[in-house]
């Protein structure tokens, strides 16, 4: 289900508010210049390549591309039970910035964005349908849970726009992680 948790940066183990009523989560995250919306998405059989994830939802990402500008798409894609599901779920914990925005749409599955400004994080827990805007420059992280379990359309302005900046902060490492 489609969430979002409050936590003050001088407390981040503490939950503040949790939502989940999409109305009020879409405007609370329009607050912090967030794009949040869903889509229709009906679930893939997992023999479907990632072309033929692009071709069914062809629509959405031309209008996406036509309504913010991207210019280039891919999917990425966790199965359950994955392999490497530890060393890929910490490639994203840590904080970081990017050159573009950093935009998801969720055809499949959950994972979970913080964004954080100077006393404020967010967690918004996205799952099949979403759509999530993260502008450029924004601090945040992903987690993908224990067990990742998503496929998401990723659009980019430029690619090399969304090349992670790590800020060295430690404190993705404070607040609770998605149990997925």
């Amino acid at each position: 289900m489609t969430s979002l948790t409050i936590y003050s940066v001088d407390a981040p183990s503490i939950e503040v508010t949790h939502e989940t009523e999409f109305g009020a989560v879409a405007a609370a995250l329009k607050s912090w210049g967030v794009v949040f919306g869903h889509l229709p998405a009906t679930p893939l059989s997992a023999e479907v390549s990632s072309e033929q994830i692009l071709a069914h939802f062809q629509a959405e990402v031309d209008q996406l591309k036509a309504t913010h500008g991207y210019i280039t798409t891919d999917v990425v894609r966790l199965p359950r039970g994955v392999a490497n599901a530890e060393a890929l779920r910490g490639k994203f914990l840590s904080e970081h910035t990017h050159a573009d925005d950093e935009a998801r749409f969720f055809v499949e599955g959950q994972g979970a964005f913080y964004l954080r400004n100077d006393t404020t994080i967010v967690k918004i827990i996205c799952t099949q349908g979403d759509l999530i805007i993260v502008p450029k420059g924004t601090r945040h992280w992903f987690d993908m849970g224990p067990d990742p379990y998503f496929t998401a359309i990723r659009l980019f302005t430029d690619p090399e726009g969304w090349v992670g900046h790590f800020t060295g902060d430690p404190i993705a490492d404070a607040v609770p992680r998605f149990d997925g």
